[in-house]
C-alpha cells in the first residue's frame, strides 16, 4: 500500500476540478411520479442513487445491465459526450424501470458533462464505463466529489495516473471497485485458493494467454459528428483529426476502435491483461506488488490507424523467483505451474459483452488441472480462504452500504494495471528492465522512467501526479 508521505505529496484540493463546472447544466429530465412498485419493498430514500458516466457498449451490456438488477440501486442519471448515446442511455434505463413496474417511468436525468453530474448531491455513486484514457481522470473527480465508484478496468492509462487514483481513493475514504469481474467468478477464486494452499506444490511459473487484435488500414479524416464533443472525448491525450474507427461506431454499439489505438490504451496487454494478471496475482499472493525484472518483444504495426501491439511474448520475474509469461500465442486464460502439477483457469463460455474478441467455444472447460484430484480437493477450514463475491456490481453495492473494502479495491487494481503496463514498456524498449515495486520506479533507467506518465493536454490535466 502507498506510504503516507507519498500520499501527502500527491494531495490536492477538491476545488481543482470544480472550477468551471458551474457552466455545465443537466440537459433534461425531471422525474415523474414514480410508482412504488419500481422500488419493491425499499423506500426511494433507502436507494443507492447512481449516475452512469459513459453509456456505450460496455455500460449497456455489462455495467448498467448488471446494476439495474439490484432493487437497492437506482440509476437516476446518465452522462455521455455523444448526445445520441446519451439519449439512448436515458431510454435504456427508463425502459427497464417501465417494464419492471408496469407503468411509464421517466426519472432519468441526462448530463453532457460529468462535472455537473458530480455536483448533484442526490447521486451517491457512479459507474464509470468510458475509454481507458479517462478512467483515472474521472475516478479522481468522482471520489473528490464524495461519490463511490465502480470503475471499468484497466485502472489507468499510465502507472503515474494509477498511483494518483489510488492515493485519491485512500485520501477521501470512498469505496471504489475496479471492474475485474473475474474475481466474482467461482473458478478464478477456487483456482487461486488451490494454488495458495499448495495443491500444485511450490509455484514456479504462471502463463497468461490473451486474445489478439489485428492492425488496420489508414483511415481518412472525417468531419466531427455534431452529436459528439470530440475535444472532451480526447481529454488529456493529444489532439488528432477525427475518424469514426478511432472512436466508436455512430450507428451501433459494436466494439469501438479506440481499443486498438495506443493514444487511448495499450491494447490487449491492459485490455484483457488487466483481468488475467489480476487473477494471476490473486493466486500468486502478489496483489500489492509487481515483478522486479521484465523483458520481452512484440510486433507493432508500421502503418494504419490501429497501432497497438500485435503478436508478443513478455516475461516478468517476481522477488520470490516466480516467473509470469504473458503472450497472445498461448491459450486464453491462466496456467499456474508448480512442482507437483498445474492448474488452468479461464472464463469458459462467459462473455462480458457480445463483441468480446474471443471465439465462443461450446462447453469450454473453465477449470482443468494436471490431475483431477487437484480440482476435487476441498479447501479445509484452517486453510486460506479468499474473498468471496457472487457478482462484482452487487459486491460494490454491498460495500457502499457496509463501507467495507470491495473484492477489487483500487490498490489491487492499480498493481494489476501497473504490471500490464510494465510488460508494455518492456515491449517498447526491447530489453530487460528492472523495477522497484515499493517506490514504483525503474532502477537506473531514465528512458523507462520517462514512460511512467504521458503529457496531459490543457484543460484536461490530472492533479496528484509527481
Amino acid at each position: 500500500m502507498p506510504n503516507s508521505k507519498k500520499m501527502d505529496r500527491r494531495n490536492f484540493v477538491k476545488k481543482s476540478f470544480t472550477a468551471g463546472a458551474g457552466a455545465s447544466v443537466a440537459i433534461s429530465g425531471f422525474p415523474t411520479i414514480v410508482p412504488a412498485s419500481v422500488f419493491g419493498k425499499n423506500a426511494p430514500s433507502n436507494k443507492i442513487n447512481i449516475g452512469a458516466i459513459g453509456v456505450g457498449r460496455i455500460s449497456r451490456e455489462h455495467d448498467m445491465a448488471e446494476t439495474l438488477k439490484y432493487d437497492r440501486a437506482r440509476i437516476m442519471a446518465v452522462c455521455d459526450l455523444d448526445s445520441k448515446r446519451l439519449a439512448d442511455g436515458k431510454k435504456y434505463v427508463n425502459d427497464y424501470y417501465t417494464k419492471k413496474s408496469g407503468a411509464p417511468y421517466d426519472g432519468v436525468t441526462m448530463y453532457d458533462d460529468h462535472r455537473a453530474l458530480l455536483l448533484n448531491k442526490d447521486i451517491d455513486a457512479v459507474l464509470i464505463s468510458t475509454p481507458d484514457h479517462s478512467h483515472a481522470y474521472l475516478g479522481i473527480h468522482a471520489v473528490e466529489a464524495g461519490k463511490d465508484v465502480y470503475l471499468q478496468k484497466p485502472a489507468s492509462l499510465t502507472i503515474a495516473e494509477g498511483r494518483a487514483l489510488s492515493n485519491a481513493v485512500h485520501r477521501t475514504g470512498r469505496i471504489l471497485q475496479i471492474g475485474s469481474q473475474q474475481r466474482s467468478s467461482v473458478q478464478f477464486r477456487y483456482a487461486a485458493e488451490l494454488v495458495r494452499n499448495g495443491r500444485i506444490g511450490e509455484l514456479k511459473k504462471v502463463y497468461v494467454g490473451l486474445p489478439g487484435d489485428p492492425s488496420g488500414d489508414v483511415e481518412p479524416v472525417m468531419p466531427i459528428p455534431n452529436n459528439l464533443n470530440y475535444d472532451a472525448w480526447l481529454g488529456s491525450t493529444p489532439y488528432i483529426a477525427y475518424t469514426e474507427k478511432g472512436v466508436h461506431p455512430q450507428n451501433d454499439y459494436g466494439r469501438p476502435g479506440w481499443l486498438r489505438c495506443e493514444q487511448f490504451g495499450a491494447g490487449m496487454i491492459t485490455g484483457w491483461g488487466a483481468h488475467h494478471v489480476d487473477s494471476a496475482h490473486w493466486g500468486m499472493d502478489t496483489e500489492y506488488t509487481g515483478p522486479v525484472e521484465i523483458s520481452g518483444h512484440a510486433d507493432f504495426p508500421k502503418t494504419g490507424l490501429w497501432n497497438v501491439h500485435g503478436l508478443f511474448q513478455t516475461e516478468g520475474v517476481y522477488a520470490n523467483g516466480v516467473k509470469m509469461i504473458i503472450s497472445n500465442e498461448i491459450p486464453n486464460g491462466i496456467k499456474f505451474e508448480g512442482t507437483e502439477g498445474w492448474i488452468f483457469v479461464s472464463r469458459g463460455n462467459y462473455r462480458a459483452s457480445a463483441s468480446d474478441p474471443v471465439q465462443n467455444t461450446e462447453n469450454a472447460k473453465s477449470l482443468t488441472a494436471s490431475n483431477e484430484k487437484i480440482i476435487g480437493s476441498v479447501i479445509g477450514e484452517n486453510e486460506i480462504h479468499l474473498y468471496k463475491s457472487e457478482e462484482q456490481h452487487g459486491n460494490w453495492l454491498d460495500c457502499i452500504q457496509s463501507r467495507l473494502q470491495p473484492i477489487s479495491p483500487v490498490e489491487v487494481g492499480h498493481r494489476s494495471c501497473s504490471t500490464c503496463l510494465l510488460h508494455h514498456i518492456a515491449m517498447k524498449v526491447k530489453r530487460k528492465i528492472y523495477w522497484d515495486p515499493m517506490n514504483e520506479r525503474f532502477i537506473n533507467d531514465d528512458e523507462a522512467n520517462s514512460m511512467l506518465n504521458r503529457p496531459h493536454r490543457f484543460p484536461y490535466e490530472m492533479k496528484g501526479l509527481d
